[in-house]
């Protein structure tokens, strides 16, 4: 239980830090000590430029309904990333 109430205490009272940058460093991605996207890659390997191209395309498909520029912001986000990779592939 007592990991559940540490989740849900993240959640409710975020520090500064974490509470500001949605975008680059959601708290709620990083639990067990390895970011959302480390262990996606490490599942993918060269996979994780196709999982990077569909959430730009799903941001950019939701950016007016949903979250407004925090979306286009992390199509951005997603963007950088899949360069990033493909450039280590080249």
């Amino acid at each position: 239980m007592s990991k559940i109430n540490d989740i849900m205490q993240l959640r409710a009272d975020p520090t500064p830090e974490e509470g500001n940058d949605v975008v680059n460093k959601p708290p709620h991605y990083n639990q067990g000590g390895m970011e959302a996207i480390d262990y996606i890659k490490q599942q993918l390997g060269e996979g994780i430029v196709d999982y990077c191209e569909g959430n730009v395309l799903k941001y950019l498909h939701r950016w007016r309904y949903k979250n407004g520029l925090q979306d286009l912001q992390k199509a951005q986000w997603y963007l950088n990333k899949m360069v990033k990779e493909q450039e280590a592939l080249e």
